[in-house]
């Protein structure tokens, strides 16, 4: 191996990074399908917009969802130095974790399983 050989993969590792500001929650305690719903409703619109579509969106995700952006816009801000008023939802999904299984007892000794499902939901934003 060369000298500076594995500098220079992480110097080209790192010119291919994405430079969007972006925030990500994992193992939110949720379906990544609920979190979908709330996420489908704020895409492609402009920050401000996004906040006030989830402040009075009466889903449990919404509140999560909106922590997140906040999030993504104070990243956007400090470490990216954009304006917040100037900044748009362009990419938002949520991507299926792991999931939780626990018993529910029922009549004549049986138990079903119940599956409490969770998500990883990410949010990029960009300047328009």
């Amino acid at each position: 191996m060369a000298k500076g050989h594995r500098s220079q993969i992480k110097k080209e590792r790192n010119q291919n990074k994405d430079t969007r500001p972006s925030a990500k929650l994992s193992y939110a305690r949720m379906s990544a399908q609920k979190a979908g719903f709330v996420l489908d409703a704020i895409r492609g619109k402009d920050v401000q917009t996004a906040l006030g579509i989830l402040a009075y969106n009466p889903r449990y995700a919404s509140s999560v969802i909106e922590k997140l952006l906040k999030s993504a816009i104070a990243n956007a801000e400090n470490n990216n130095g954009m304006n917040p008023e100037n900044l748009y939802v362009e990419e938002c999904f949520a991507n299926k974790a792991t999931t939780m299984k626990r018993i529910r007892p029922r009549a004549r000794g049986m138990a079903y399983r119940i599956e409490k499902r969770m998500c990883h939901i990410t949010v990029i934003l960009n300047e328009r």
